[in-house]
């Protein structure tokens, strides 16, 4: 039997209506959320408490530093929207992640990257697809957002209009990592999966699983910020799945699934693509705050509560009012959030590491 879905929490039962927090006019919040797991029987991800030092403390690190980044931007009062631009191209630019320069490779051998970026408060959006040569898919999606009348562009269009535009290109085969081509060739060889790839190859530790149909899980890179105005944006970047098809497309870029902002609460998700996009998750985040009254940290944990399978999915988000949240379904996620007055969170569990 296929169980019922929890109905959706009345901010309004039990009497009284709860009265709102009052908004905090000094603070200014950047979350940063980094997404990454195996599949295995329901797509969950598998984080293990043994993470070898050397494969989580560059990450821990990297998060550290585009916190501060992010902080320091909102603190010289640069718009979220240039925030979150500026956090994800820091995160593209590093091997260590699944975006940009870290890119996982298609069944073909191939990079093909997608971004998302959003403004809250004017809903103006951009997003790219299928990029095999740009250094930073995110600020190829802003010059969509704001040079043309469309919102998503991919694959050969994209990569011209990067090439009008002026922006930084490479050569394919500088996305390409010997790590990435280990992991993809051992996909093929026994359709199975790596852990993530934050995780030793097979040749290292046999942290393999079984999915259905080969394909690797991996992460995707996203930041989302708010100002003192209550200003939000958000963006997302991601390389995909290893040996995914080519062509193929996940959520990151599709506007609602995977990225989403207004000017109620600005969302980033990560996970198995797929699911996010027939679940809408960002943007349900939104409805049930706009159509629900829920609070932001009610209306995350009923989409990836209840609306994903467990195992599928994580977000970070905010709220205008400076509300933060980092909710996941699966046995972990690297995340992070900061705020102006000094506050700090670092988590890869459950559990999270406060400064």
């Amino acid at each position: 039997m296929v169980s019922k879905k929890k109905k959706v929490p009345n901010p309004h039962s039990g009497g009284s209506q709860k009265k709102k927090k009052v908004p905090n006019p000094h603070r200014r919040v950047v979350g940063v959320g980094v997404g990454v797991g195996v599949a295995v029987a329901e797509w969950s991800w598998d984080i293990p408490l043994t993470l070898p030092p050397g494969r989580r403390e560059p990450r821990v690190a990297a998060l550290h530093h585009c916190l501060q980044i992010g902080v320091e931007a909102l603190k010289a009062k640069l718009p979220p929207l240039d925030v979150v631009e500026l956090v994800v191209r820091e995160l593209e630019n590093n091997p260590h992640f699944n975006a940009g320069k870290g890119s996982v490779l298609t069944s073909n051998g191939t990079v093909e990257m997608e971004a998302c970026i959003m403004d809250g408060n004017t809903k103006n959006c951009g997003a790219v697809s299928g990029l095999s040569t740009v250094v930073n898919a995110i600020s190829l999606a802003r010059l969509v957002m704001e040079k043309t009348p469309h919102i998503y562009l991919g694959f050969d269009g994209a990569e011209a209009f990067a090439r009008e535009q002026g922006v930084e290109t490479v050569d394919p085969s500088h996305f390409i990592t010997p790590e990435n081509v280990e992991r993809l060739q051992q996909a093929k060889e026994v359709n199975r999966v790596q852990i993530d790839y934050t995780q030793p190859i097979q040749k290292e530790i046999l942290a393999e699983t079984h999915t259905a149909n080969g394909d690797s899980q991996i992460g995707t890179v996203g930041c989302v910020a708010v100002d003192s105005h209550g200003n939000l944006a958000t963006a997302t970047s991601t390389g995909g799945l290893v040996n995914k098809m080519v062509g193929r497309i996940g959520d990151t870029p599709v506007i609602g699934a995977g990225t989403y902002a207004n000017s109620l609460c600005a969302v980033s998700a990560t996970g198995k693509g797929e699911a996010i996009i027939k679940a809408t998750v960002a943007r349900d985040v939104a409805a049930l705050m706009e159509y629900k009254g829920l609070s932001l940290k009610e209306a995350a944990a009923y989409v990836i509560d209840e609306c994903v399978p467990k195992g599928n999915a994580g977000l970070v988000a905010v709220s205008a009012k400076g509300d933060v949240i980092m909710q996941f379904n699966t046995s972990g996620m690297f995340r992070a959030c900061a705020t102006e007055d000094g506050y700090s969170e670092v988590g890869i569990w459950p559990s999270s590491m406060q400064n």
